[in-house]
């Protein structure tokens, strides 16, 4: 996940900010990559687009991350990985979710990842990958989809 452009849509729109703003996203970077630039980036666009984020900060467990996503009641998570960790990281946070009964929490992430890999995280059930240099936009329009259809109006 990185820098891009601003929000998909206008946060003058009183019908989006007030949807966005019952949404609730935990970022977190997990294992030991310090690098958190990216995953601050996602965060800020993300709360300024009107949604409510959580940032964990760095070195986040797999058990913290979930623990924090059920405790504050998020509707996803974002993971930033540039660790290369991202299959075991990204499987630990799933298998959590799912011992939890929090399978209802979906995962989205990014960070240096092959083509391979995200194919395999998605199999997993990592519902989106963005690479370094997708544009925030990008990532809002994706979480505002997400939402939409977990939580049809």
């Amino acid at each position: 996940m990185d820098s891009g452009t601003g929000p998909a849509l206008p946060m003058s729109d009183p019908t989006t900010r007030r949807s966005r703003s019952r949404v609730r996203i935990v970022v977190a970077k997990p294992g030991l990559d310090g690098h958190d630039r990216g995953a601050k980036v996602i965060a800020r666009s993300l709360r300024d687009a009107g949604f409510e984020v959580i940032y964990t900060g760095l070195h986040q467990t797999p058990e913290q991350i979930v623990r924090t996503a059920i405790q504050e009641d998020a509707d996803i998570i974002g993971l930033s990985i540039l660790s290369g960790a991202h299959l075991s990281l990204f499987e630990r946070v799933l298998r959590l979710l799912s011992e939890r009964d929090a399978k209802e929490i979906g995962v989205f992430g990014g960070g240096i990842i092959p083509a391979n890999d995200i194919t395999a995280l998605k199999a997993m059930g990592v519902a989106e990958i963005f690479t370094p240099g997708t544009p925030t936009r990008d990532v809002i329009a994706f979480v505002d989809a997400f939402v939409a259809q977990r939580h049809p109006a």
